[in-house]
């Protein structure tokens, strides 16, 4: 593979993770091995010393605006002055690891029919981090990637049922319903046939709608577990704590109104009274097991994110 014929283009949006920022520069540069790309950083108000990471990087594109855009939106507006044939979607709190551009960008080349494609992502801890997975259902909502029923019984159907590469053997590519917007790799062709992301999707569940119009449209999602990065869950959402939940309930709420219109009259009741439940449920939660964290340094406190 003639790596200096490729160009990528990677977008990475920044609200208050300026901490991990640096690293997750560090870590692209020392890996790209040849791929020219260009290096988008959106930050979205995080009213601290971003600015600081161009004189690190200057090669870097930098965006700050002057209020929250959300991320689709943030994407969306880089996405649309970009022109290279793939697209790298990457969080600031995320490490990529030795040869992941190769191995993904060469799997892409060599599959036409896939869209989408996600790495393995692993915690801090070096944990596998739930990430590629199966559309949502009215039960599987209450069994999240790191909810308390997860956490409570990691080896019932409904957990198994729903994430996805739980069941892979750690080497070869498999199909999912969806993997996760920490990292996305996203071709051109699929873009334009697909359209950009859902901007009614403020923080959360744009992944879950994007990969569901790919299917929709004949692109395939792929989990390809060799190519492998590190994503410090919540590395942002913990400075936030309550707007991060609500966002989140209020996307579900969305997607579920998007696509399950023949049972909105019936369920739509339920379903609101539920995520409401759940909301003060999760919200609850966060802050009992951030209690403890008070002392600890904020980064440590980000790893308590749990839906």
């Amino acid at each position: 593979m003639d790596t200096d014929l490729i160009m990528i283009d990677l977008i990475l949006i920044n609200y208050k993770s300026t901490d991990y920022l640096q690293t997750c520069l560090t870590s692209i540069y020392e890996r790209l091995n040849g791929f020219y790309a260009n290096v988008h950083v959106v930050d979205n108000f995080s009213g601290d010393q971003v600015h600081l990471v161009k004189s690190i990087y200057p090669k870097i594109f930098l965006t700050i605006h002057n209020n929250n855009l959300g991320f689709s939106k943030a994407v969306n507006k880089i996405i649309k002055k970009t022109s290279s044939p793939y697209i790298v979607l990457l969080n600031p709190d995320t490490i990529v690891f030795d040869n992941f551009f190769e191995l993904i960008i060469s799997f892409a080349q060599k599959h036409p029919d896939v869209g989408i494609l996600g790495p393995k992502i692993l915690n801090s801890d070096g944990s596998l981090q739930g990430s590629a997975r199966a559309f949502p259902s009215f039960l599987s909502a209450w069994f999240g990637r790191r909810s308390l029923l997860t956490k409570m019984f990691p080896n019932s159907r409904f957990t198994s049922d729903s994430i996805l590469n739980y069941k892979s053997d750690g080497k070869s590519p498999m199909e999912v319903d969806w993997i996760s917007g920490a990292c996305m790799v996203v071709k051109r062709q699929a873009l334009e046939d697909v359209g950009l992301l859902d901007e009614r999707f403020f923080l959360y569940w744009e992944d879950v709608d994007w990969c569901k119009r790919m299917w929709q449209e004949g692109w395939k999602v792929i989990y390809l577990p060799e190519a492998t990065i590190q994503h410090k869950v919540g590395g942002s959402s913990d400075r936030n704590l309550v707007r991060s939940v609500f966002e989140f309930h209020k996307g579900a709420y969305q997607y579920f109104k998007k696509y399950h219109k023949s049972y909105r009259l019936i369920l739509k009741p339920l379903i609101f009274f539920g995520l409401f439940v759940r909301f003060f449920g999760v919200l609850f939660l966060q802050f009992m097991r951030q209690m403890p964290a008070k002392s600890k340094p904020k980064s440590d406190a980000a790893k308590n994110i749990i839906y």
